[in-house]
């Protein structure tokens, strides 16, 4: 049976609140400010996340299905029938991936649950670039898309510029505070329609990156280092992985969590190998190819920024696709595929060598690039230490952390005995 609701159409964006999960809080708040210069009506960013969330996501989703969507329906669900929004003019936003993964069928999920609800009224517009849904996507132009852009590269940046100064900071919250400065400043530029295209890149990345280096900050304070991978909502939304950011913080950790842009550019290395390989739309292969290289060009640039003013930054995609070796194949891409194992020895190299992988539980594709390939990185890096960690309805918070917590006790003994080395 097929459940039905409206298209979203460009005239909608007008007068409509989008609602959209909110999974990486900084990148996302900047994507938002991006829509709503571009002519979106109103753009909220749902981040609530508690048991009754899950539960009615739940009363409507099977549960076999992965927990993110629990997650994300429950949460449309709770907006919907919480009376602040004019459901005759209300719509939702859902991104799909595109791969193999459930989360392509997210959106079908959705309507079903919806029209179960009695929501059938409510349009619902899938964000993808693999040609889903093509009646009801969220209608975008060139300017869009490049703000859309320039929304994950300033986001990734100020989120690992964030983490990073955190842990060092001489004074507690500067780092919070840097971040929302600009964050402010991004937003104003957006609806100022400012410093959002190409060209501006090399002088921004340049001036985040040197404004947190102005942050006083302890070097010598001795910090765990630990690295978080994992399926992408889990990994960054802080309603999916019960707030890991700040727990690990709070223990006195630094943490190094990859960002969105690597994300992407593995969707676009994995059509194009698609297209290599098996000769899927060669014109679709070639544009991929491009894309991948415009945004590994200025990923790169960014992460020299980085690197200049005293931070970590990330290694090209062509240096990360080659991390697999001996230990994962390319061809492995359902889920975040070899982008785990990549991304897992990238870490390690960095000096992360203690590394969380957070997934829904029951993900077959991220527990076989994830928990699968432990060992394979032990014997290759003895050094690893690294902890699977699965969320799901019924995984409480206090054996989520007690496991993380064995695995920072693994990480200072660790840390003790190189400190009587030296």
């Amino acid at each position: 049976m097929e459940f039905l609701t409206p298209s979203f159409t460009k005239e909608m964006k007008k007068d409509y609140t989008v609602l959209i999960p909110n999974m990486c809080p900084i990148q996302f708040r900047l994507i938002k400010s991006a829509l709503e210069s571009e002519g979106f009506h109103r753009v909220e960013l749902l981040g609530s996340g508690n048991s009754e969330v899950t539960q009615l996501g739940l009363k409507y989703v099977h549960n076999d299905t992965c927990y993110p969507a629990l997650i994300i329906i429950g949460q449309f669900l709770e907006a919907l029938a919480s009376g602040k929004y004019d459901l005759h003019k209300t719509a939702l936003v859902i991104s799909q991936s595109g791969g193999g993964c459930r989360a392509s069928n997210y959106i079908k999920l959705l309507r079903k649950a919806l029209v179960r609800a009695g929501y059938d009224y409510i349009p619902v517009a899938s964000f993808n670039a693999a040609g889903l849904e093509s009646g009801s996507t969220l209608p975008m132009d060139a300017r869009t898309l490049m703000k859309l852009a320039s929304a994950v590269l300033y986001g990734d940046e100020i989120f690992a510029l964030r983490n990073e100064a955190h842990a060092y900071e001489k004074e507690d919250g500067a780092a919070d505070r840097m971040a929302e400065i600009w964050l402010d400043r991004i937003d104003d530029w957006f609806s100022k329609q400012r410093n959002w295209d190409m060209r501006a890149y090399p002088r921004v990345f340049r001036m985040i990156a040197q404004d947190f280096a102005r942050i006083p900050l302890d070097r010598t304070k001795r910090k765990i280092r630990i690295g978080v991978v994992g399926e992408i909502y889990v990994k960054f939304s802080p309603t999916g992985n019960n707030d890991l950011l700040h727990f690990l913080e709070s223990e006195g950790c630094e943490v190094n969590m990859p960002g969105l842009l690597g994300y992407l550019e593995y969707c676009c290395a994995n059509w194009k190998m698609d297209t290599d390989f098996y000769g899927i739309s060669p014109k679709f292969g070639r544009l991929a190819g491009i894309l991948l290289k415009v945004m590994d060009f200025y990923g790169t640039m960014m992460a020299k920024e980085m690197r200049k003013a005293g931070f970590y930054g990330p290694e090209s995609i062509y240096s990360l696709m080659k991390k697999p070796e001996g230990i994962l194949d390319l061809g492995t891409k359902m889920g975040e595929g070899w982008l785990l194992t990549a991304e897992m020895v990238e870490l390690i190299e960095a000096g992360y060598s203690n590394v969380i992988c957070a997934q829904p539980f029951g993900c077959l594709p991220n527990h076989i690039a994830g928990k699968g390939v432990i060992n394979r990185i032990r014997e290759k890096y003895p050094e690893a230490n690294i902890t699977p960690v699965d969320y799901d309805p019924s995984a409480t918070r206090v054996n989520q952390e007690n496991r993380i917590k064995l695995m920072l006790a693994v990480a200072k003994e660790a840390m003790e005995k190189e400190t009587v080395l030296l």
